[in-house]
């Protein structure tokens, strides 16, 4: 099976634009936010300790090692309130931590915080999850489809079980240049609600609001519930893209409002 060079140039592009777009940021932004470096690694670190391995722990022993649990959270009902909540909670009380502990490292009042620190931080988040979850995984087709092209591909899945190596051989027929796009949107409508969960968490511990944290797990629960419902097989993938796209763009216009003038805190 071949993966059309077409396909495979616009896999490539997509993959290229995600890489790119947290770096570009981070480097547009840095002078005009004056951008502290360590908030930004603190966004990365928090990324890949709380969703990468705290999360996928806890889904791995809830939803597969307990088979209690696994049995009651494969309900459709109890899947969808709790795949919602868990990453909230996981995400959001992360970043309530790293961000609580920018503060006072700063050692300045929170109503003096500079705005830089949730844009710097909210690019280390967001740009964690895209390379992460998305330009990684995105390469590692682009090498299978390129292995495939070349005949290769069977040689390199050997030492893999049958039934993972059919899945490989499933998901490379599936490639098309409209994935590739679907793939870029949902990356990069990710990382603006990144930074718009980053911006909300800064602004209410800048208030030293105590109801900023449940406020924040409730709302990132709400903005994972389509893809929650299409993981429970009850809505289509591109209902749920459309969906998060046209929130993106929504709120990319309320993030462009809320820090065009660098000088006003947010």
């Amino acid at each position: 099976m071949l993966v059309e060079p077409f396909t495979l140039t616009c896999l490539s592009l997509a993959t290229l634009i995600v890489a790119a777009l947290p770096v570009l940021l981070y480097r547009r932004l840095r002078g005009p936010f004056a951008f502290d470096w360590r908030d930004t690694v603190a966004g990365i670190a928090v990324f890949a300790l709380f969703a990468m391995v705290i999360e996928r722990a806890v889904n791995a022993y809830l939803l597969g090692a307990n088979p209690a649990t696994a049995e009651v959270l494969h309900e459709p009902l109890n899947f969808i309130a709790y795949g919602t909540l868990m990453a909230g909670l996981c995400e959001e009380g992360g970043r309530y931590l790293a961000m609580r502990m920018l503060l006072r490292r700063k050692g300045i009042a929170p109503a003096d915080a500079p705005a830089g620190t949730a844009l710097a931080y909210g690019i280390g988040h967001g740009g964690a999850e895209a390379w992460i979850v998305g330009v990684l995984v995105q390469a590692q087709w682009i090498v299978f489809a390129v292995l495939a092209n070349r005949g290769e591909l069977d040689e390199h899945l050997s030492n893999l079980p049958v039934q993972a190596a059919m899945r490989v051989h499933l998901v490379l027929s599936t490639l098309s240049p409209a994935v590739a796009g679907i793939f870029a949107l949902e990356r990069i409508s990710s990382l603006i609600f990144q930074l718009a969960f980053t911006t909300l968490m800064w602004r209410g511990l800048r208030a030293n609001w105590r109801g900023i944290l449940p406020l924040a797990i409730v709302v990132h629960a709400v903005c994972d519930l389509p893809a929650v419902f299409f993981q429970a097989h009850l809505l289509s993938l591109i209902s749920v893209d459309i969906a998060y796209v046209v929130a993106a763009i929504v709120v990319a216009g309320a993030l462009v409002q809320i820090y065009r003038r660098p000088a006003q805190p947010a």
